[in-house]
């Protein structure tokens, strides 16, 4: 972007740009960070963001600019796009195989430029951003990119409605701890008095610097138009903006008036060569009349084109030119662009013709336009254009068919379920509608995708009795069927309809077809009769999938083959085998970022469960070079995370949750109770039991999931927190308990049918659960410890059997029972910790040993659990009322004395430890004494 040389005075904000650098400086653990500055039109976001570039370019930054455009989704990344031609000259990235090939072009183009650098991503009007520039973001602040970049960003405030995408976009990012919003106010009285005084270049009466304050409004942009009216003598202007605008307009030479006007009408920037087809002037005058336009401060170079310096001027004259010549403006822009040579920016074009009231020429550029969307992965955008060309074209046009297809499937596949329903049943109702057995089918995707499992299954049975339903059809519709009914936990329907689908498949049905109908009969075979019958179907699918040699149906069949063995059939070490071996074979057809990293994943987290978490960490730092991104993104982190919080890494853990989430910022459902059940055990580790009971509770309250193996671990989690919470003297929430004991009352009824794999693993954890009440209750009984050691035993899973163990020693040496049981049990759990690397585990089981004064079998001292930083201050975060109780915590008085001493009762004396422990992050009261005696 170019510097506008004649900007006024930077009044005011001086000390926002050095905060700005600041921030852009101190990037966070991943190498990233980013600003994103925010006001009204004319506030001054787009100089802040020119002076910072400028401060920071050559200083250890690269420096990029680029600009979004105003026509709604425009071309899939394109203020990136256009922000590495004007670097290098180079011209856009060629559409991609996939979306991860284009990110991974896009992150590519960005570290070759960075160089050894911080590379500094400059965006303007990121509110005008398309939804791939979107997802860009977020997948570079997350880390994952591989990219050291600092973003500095600026949006129009009055842009982010409630449904703006922006929105939860920002919301998630602000999470962040390395993510900034400056928010930017207006101009105060005396700020504006300085830039007037500045402008007008000397004395200035001080009613006159008060008009302009009150008409302005402090905004810097429209304090500089009336300043410089005051010094050039114009006093009687009109009270709007509108008529300040215009007067100054209707003083501008007629040809840079219509240079103006012509640059308002156009998408910015406006090339040169675009604007000489617009304007009817000879080339010397064209020059003459846009360096008379620059000089009046109404337009601005941007690279090769040209731009208003504030939109606020197009947003004035818009409603002073009539239809008609609007229209015809438009219509000349439209016709300047088809003259140029090369390929057509189909989006401006299609923009144009429809301003220019043309549908029959707009609708093959916008057809063109969601075609090349698509190309590149760019669906939100290619739905937007097929939504215009339904809108460009009537009932009674024969084009309209196909387009509503299209429409449809691209609503679909951007997750517009609800529209892309509607569009279906439009297009079932035209003449000339596809068959029968094609609209259902398509319309029982739409419905499963959309979350309405019954009624697609009732659209999958149509299908397949339609009279038309061809025998590639009906195979398709009974192995989509039979992954349906899979997946909704149906098995004996699973397998039946799976059969029908395999042997439809083998004869008139796709290798596709045959890989899923085989993963749908093994896995429902597995789990309702036989696991090795089960094994030896899902098995042929893979044989299917090496013949056929397919990326997707080599997918398909690894991971449900890795995913039975390490998942229900507990055979993890084979499982582990099929994910690697899968993951190498994927990789080499070069589809690495999906299939090789979930199966990657499922290797991670099958060695997690045996306990071999070192190799697991090498194998997750293997997956996460390839850069994954959406939810085979988030399934990596969430692997990486229990990793980090089983070794106490909890900055790690928190980064990557973070990460997780700003991913799931568009969805992602299935990952939240995963990632809920995570940010529950990093704050157990913590001590933040407040917020582990508020992250089980939400999971409880806003998951629908019917997947009982996830809703044990997050109700074992909840109670364990109320556990360590009641332990640590804070008051247990009895609601919270109840609650919880209503999910263990489902989960007993709901595993009476479950297959005998799930089965075990949901009684596993409901002894965890029930041993948990035992804490909170007070009751100390180890024997429901020592049932969930052994059920963990033999699914040989280490982590919860230490654990167990853990507990069954604490509970028998607390009722001074079987001693040298307890204490063998408890050497035995601090082994397995040790062996593993999970510090925290360890440093809890040397804490109740020294308690009860055993002496572990290896003396050698646990790493201590890394604690965060504590400002300098530590008792800054408190409360008066929190510090007068820590200190007669620390001068050993009971929570009963301390309510005589203050007068307040014991239960809200139990409330302020609570709050207390959590700011301090203790566990126990005499770390809290400590921490008090320290600061005193």
């Amino acid at each position: 972007m170019a510097r506008q040389g004649d900007d006024g005075p930077l009044v005011g904000r001086t000390g926002t740009l050095a905060d700005i650098q600041s921030y852009l400086r101190d990037v966070g653990p991943g190498g990233t960070a980013a600003v994103f500055v925010t006001g009204e039109s004319g506030i001054g976001k787009s100089r802040l963001l020119r002076e910072t570039a400028d401060a920071l370019r050559g200083t250890g930054f690269a420096v990029l600019f680029g600009t979004c455009l105003d026509i709604g989704d425009a071309s899939p990344l394109h203020p990136v796009l256009q922000a590495l031609r004007r670097h290098d000259g180079s011209g856009p990235a060629a559409a991609a195989d996939d979306a991860g090939a284009l990110l991974d072009r896009v992150s590519r183009d960005l570290r070759r430029i960075a160089g050894d650098q911080q590379l500094l991503l400059v965006l303007d009007d990121l509110q005008w951003a398309d939804r791939s520039t979107r997802q860009l973001l977020l997948y570079l602040l997350a880390g994952l990119g591989d990219v050291r970049v600092s973003v500095l960003a600026a949006i129009r405030a009055e842009a982010l409605h409630g449904t703006h995408p922006l929105r939860r976009v920002l919301a998630e990012l602000r999470r962040l701890r390395s993510v900034r919003v400056v928010d930017l106010a207006p101009l105060n009285q005396s700020q504006t008095h300085e830039l007037v005084a500045a402008i007008v270049g000397g004395t200035v009466a001080v009613e006159d610097a008060e008009r302009v304050f009150k008409r302005s409004g402090g905004n810097p942009f429209v304090v500089e138009e009336l300043a410089r009216d005051l010094r050039d003598g114009r006093i009687e202007l009109s009270d709007t903006l509108r008529e300040i605008f215009l007067s100054r307009v209707d003083e501008l030479p007629p040809h840079a008036h219509t240079v103006v006007h012509a640059i308002a009408a156009g998408v910015e920037p406006v090339e040169h060569a675009v604007l000489a087809g617009v304007v009817p002037l000879p080339e010397d005058q064209l020059i003459e009349a846009i360096r008379a336009a620059v000089t009046h401060r109404f337009v601005a170079r941007d690279g090769d084109g040209y731009k208003l310096r504030h939109r606020l001027v197009a947003e004035v004259l818009e409603q002073e030119v009539l239809p008609a010549e609007a229209a015809s403006l438009h219509r000349r822009y439209a016709e300047a662009l088809e003259s140029i040579d090369g390929e057509p920016d189909n989006a401006r074009l299609a923009y144009h013709w429809q301003r220019a009231g043309e549908p029959g020429r707009a609708l093959p550029a916008v057809v063109a336009a969601a075609r090349t969307a698509e190309s590149m992965y760019g669906f939100a955008e290619a739905h937007r254009y097929w939504t215009i060309a339904l809108q460009l074209t009537d009932e009674a046009d024969r084009r309209r068919t196909e387009l509503l297809a299209n429409a449809a499937e691209s609503a679909h596949q951007c997750g517009e379920h609800l529209l892309a329903l509607a569009r279906l049943e439009e297009l079932a109702g035209r003449p000339d509608a596809p068959g029968q057995a094609g609209v259902h089918l398509r319309r029982a995707r739409y419905l499963a995708a959309a979350g309405r499992s019954a009624t697609a299954e009732t659209e999958y049975h149509r299908a397949l009795e339609a009279p038309d339903c061809t025998p590639r059809q009906r195979a398709s519709a009974a192995a989509y069927l039979a992954e349906l009914l899979l997946h909704l936990g149906r098995y004996a329907d699973a397998n039946q309809h799976a059969r029908e689908a395999l042997e439809l498949a083998a004869v008139n049905g796709a290798t596709a077809d045959l890989v899923r109908a085989s993963a749908a009969l093994g896995f429902s075979a597995a789990f309702r009769e036989d696991p090795d019958a089960g094994l030896a179907v899902i098995r042929h699918g893979v044989e299917i999938a090496e013949r056929s040699g397919h990326p997707d149906d080599l997918g398909v069949a690894y991971l449900h083959l890795a995913e039975l063995l390490a998942g229900p059939l507990n055979s993890v070490e084979e499982g582990v085998l099929v994910a690697r071996r899968g993951a190498e074979k994927l990789s080499s057809l070069g589809v690495g970022r999906t299939y090789q990293t979930r199966l990657l994943a499922i290797a991670a987290n099958g060695l997690f469960r045996s306990g071999q978490w070192a190799e697991a960490d090498a194998v997750l730092d293997s997956a996460m070079r390839n850069r994954p991104s959406g939810a085979d993104a988030v399934e990596l982190l969430l692997a990486r995370c229990r990793l980090w919080v089983g070794f106490g890494e909890l900055d790690n853990a928190r980064r990557n949750l973070d990460a997780a989430a700003t991913l799931l910022a568009g969805g992602g459902a299935r990952h939240v109770l995963p990632m809920l059940t995570l940010r529950a055990g990093m704050a157990i580790w913590l001590g933040e039991h407040a917020d582990a009971r508020a992250a089980v509770q939400r999971g409880l309250t806003e998951s629908r999931s019917d997947d009982l193996v996830l809703l044990a671990v997050l109700a074992w989690h909840g109670l364990r927190a109320e556990a360590e919470a009641h332990v640590a003297g804070q008051p247990v929430d009895a609601g919270a308990v109840r609650r919880l004991r209503t999910v263990m009352d489902r989960l007993v009824k709901g595993v009476v049918d479950a297959p005998p794999a799930v089965r075990a693993v949901v009684d596993g954890y409901l002894d965890l659960c029930t041993a948990e009440l035992s804490r909170v209750e007070d009751r100390h009984d180890p024997e429901p410890w020592a049932r969930a050691a052994a059920v963990w035993d033999r699914r040989q899973q280490p982590y919860p059997a230490a654990y167990s163990r853990l507990r069954h020693a604490e509970a028998s040496l607390q009722r001074r029972v079987r001693r040298a049981t307890a204490i063998s049990g408890l050497r035995q759990a601090y082994g397995t910790a040790t062996a593993m690397g999970a510090r925290p585990l360890a440093s809890e089981i040397v804490g109740v040993a020294q308690r009860f004064r055993v002496t572990l079998a290896d003396d050698a001292e646990t790493v201590p659990m890394a604690v965060p930083e504590q400002p300098a201050d530590e008792l800054s975060s408190l409360t008066g009322r929190e510090r007068e109780v820590l200190a007669a915590v620390a001068e050993g008085l009971t929570n009963r004395e301390i309510g005589e001493l203050l007068f307040i009762s014991e239960r809200t004396v139990g409330v302020h430890l609570g709050h207390i422990f959590d700011k301090l992050q203790v566990r126990t009261r005499v770390q809290a004494s400590r921490v008090y005696l320290t600061a005193a």
